[in-house]
């Protein structure tokens, strides 16, 4: 059952005090994710229900994620939504959000990215069409017009109970959790993240490669001309930088095939 019945088209201000709801600024949080077609894609995707009742996958995995923004650390945090129960309605059960989540294999996973980066080539278009255009890094008083910066990084989150991923012990010597993921400096969004057991090594060649690669997959084709990669100690391997190197000369002979191509045309 679908949660979205045009509330964002209803929205207004006003100067009293009736129909207020606690942490606004999640309103437009979930304002953006419709109005930008990222629910609508992810309900796209996601397994379809059948029967009374059932939610709308899109609808509940961007409350999940706007449940986080609010400091969800656990699904039945799910609840902290209830503040805007004068604007979507009810939240989903902790139970729903459990299935949703339990429903997402690896295919489901894949399409869901596919649907990510295809709304993230929507919003950087509309981010270029700003006054202010795209949001160019300035690295050392230098304006890095044209570059995307991607950041590798990994942290240890502490794990207070036996929980599935978490393991001892860590390089720190805790029982602890061990994500790598990656961000877009520019405009600060999360492009990947691997979620790893604790005892997951702080510069696995492996994990590196692949977080980096789904990155490069949710940056819009037309942003990938030049991209720069920044990473901590735990990159500084031989075979992470013969990759990235390896990735250069491909994507170069490339770009000259294209060139050859477009001026054949």
């Amino acid at each position: 059952m679908s949660k979205r019945s045009g509330w964002d088209e209803r929205l207004s201000v006003a100067a009293g005090g009736k129909g207020l709801v606690g942490h606004a600024g999640t309103v437009l949080l979930r304002r953006c994710a419709d109005r930008t077609g990222l629910t609508r894609a992810l309900s796209a995707v996601a397994p379809k229900g059948k029967g009374p009742g059932w939610w709308d996958r899109g609808a509940i995995l961007v409350s999940v994620a706007v449940s986080i923004v609010l400091g969800a650390t656990s699904m039945s945090d799910i609840n902290l939504l209830a503040h805007q129960v004068g604007v979507f309605g009810g939240p989903p059960s902790d139970s729903t959000v459990r299935r949703t989540l339990d429903g997402l294999d690896a295919a489901t996973l894949t399409r869901i990215a596919k649907a990510r980066a295809k709304v993230r080539r929507r919003v950087w278009d509309l981010l270029a069409k700003r006054p202010g255009g795209f949001p160019w890094l300035c690295v050392a008083g230098k304006l890095l017009t044209g570059w995307v910066v991607i950041n590798l990084d990994a942290t240890l989150i502490t794990a207070h109970s036996d929980m599935q991923g978490a393991a001892a012990a860590t390089f720190k010597k805790g029982f602890d959790f061990h994500p790598l993921g990656a961000w877009c400096a520019n405009t600060m969004e999360s492009l990947a993240m691997l979620l790893r057991p604790g005892n997951a090594g702080s510069n696995t060649v492996a994990d590196h490669i692949r977080v980096l690669g789904e990155a490069l997959a949710q940056v819009p084709l037309h942003y990938r001309h030049k991209i720069l990669i920044r990473v901590d100690g735990a990159g500084a391997t031989h075979e992470l930088l013969e990759h990235l190197q390896q990735m250069n000369t491909a994507w170069a002979h490339g770009a000259v095939h294209r060139r050859v191509d477009d001026h054949r045309h």
